[in-house]
């Protein structure tokens, strides 16, 4: 091989390298499907700290964040809720809004809810026409180490 064709393949492995370290290690998946429509996500940088504990302030942003993925539900509808083992691993819950759902989920992928179990306002027991679904990871101590949002809409 010649110095050029050397200095050529020693050029590209250090740009391929330059640019996969720009990139941002991916979040673990969760996702919510209803019927035969999914949605899936990551948690936000801000809301996600590669297993490290949230800040209670940065905790209570991410719940009052808004969600980049919706789905649309029906009464009667069956939303199952799924999260990456490495999120199952250390412990989950599923609120809606600020309202818990679950208790702590551990060791297990899966659970599925009734979508008007979801939309109950947790006061009046009236139900809403949107709700904000947080899929929170748990860690020892009631630590909070990610949340990862969709929006549940029902339909017109």
């Amino acid at each position: 091989m010649s110095n050029r064709r050397r200095a050529a393949a020693l050029g590209a492995v250090s740009l391929g390298l330059i640019a996969l370290s720009a990139c941002e290690k991916p979040t673990p998946l969760a996702t919510v499907t209803v019927g035969d429509r999914t949605v899936t996500t990551e948690a936000t940088s801000k809301c996600y700290l590669d297993g490290k504990k949230l800040t209670e302030q940065a905790f209570l942003s991410c719940l009052q964040g808004k969600p980049e993925k919706t789905i649309t539900v029906r009464p009667g509808d069956k939303v199952r809720i799924g999260v990456d083992p490495a999120i199952a691993e250390k412990g989950w819950v599923v609120a809606a809004g600020t309202s818990g759902k679950s208790g702590l989920l551990k060791d297990t992928t899966y659970r599925s809810f009734d979508a008007e179990t979801l939309l109950a306002d947790a006061q009046s027991g009236a139900a809403a026409s949107e709700v904000t679904l947080n899929i929170i990871e748990t860690g020892k101590a009631q630590d909070y180490l990610g949340v990862w949002q969709f929006k549940l809409k029902t339909a017109d």
